[in-house]
């Protein structure tokens, strides 16, 4: 594997940690724990880090272009273990929910590790992904429908 191989494959892996950590940050605390219910073994899990909540200053541009501006402080927790077999997870999560970030930093962890990663797959990352999806269909539903388009007539001057 030359260079170049070895940094697309180094990028592709980031994407895909990416991904799962933001899953897991929008999961519901529900989904996690019936998750965390049905893993067949439970590991040992050694809190690392946390979980702990401090605060996060948003910014924010005008527009979405103009320029960055502070909008205000927002709650984040976030948590760090390691399983038993040496593999760290971390978590991020908006708000104060100390035992969702534990869940979600766990189940990172355990994605990392291929005997267990398709089982988190299957048992969170999927169902937050519809989920997510189905609410942002039915969202671009809901904004359609009250959708106006407007027209000009020709005026009869000419």
């Amino acid at each position: 594997m030359n260079s170049a191989q070895r940094q697309e494959a180094a990028a592709q892996e980031r994407r895909e940690r990416k991904r799962v950590a933001d899953l897991l940050a929008q999961a519901e605390r529900d989904e996690l724990e019936a998750a965390w219910e049905a893993l067949p073994s439970k590991p040992t899990v050694q809190p690392v880090r946390g979980p702990e909540t401090g605060l996060v200053m948003v910014r924010g541009r005008i527009g979405g272009g103009g320029s960055p501006f502070n909008l205000g402080e927002v709650t984040v927790t976030r948590a760090t273990v390691r399983l038993a077999s040496n593999t760290i997870g971390h978590a991020h999560a908006l708000g104060t929910d100390r035992e969702k970030v534990r869940l979600s930093a766990i189940f990172d962890a355990l994605w990392q590790q291929s005997a267990t990663k398709e089982f988190v797959e299957r048992a969170i990352l999927q169902p937050v992904t519809e989920r997510i999806e189905n609410y942002d269909r039915k969202r671009a539903e809901e904004t359609a429908a009250t959708r106006v388009d407007f027209f000009t007539m020709v005026r009869g001057e000419d």
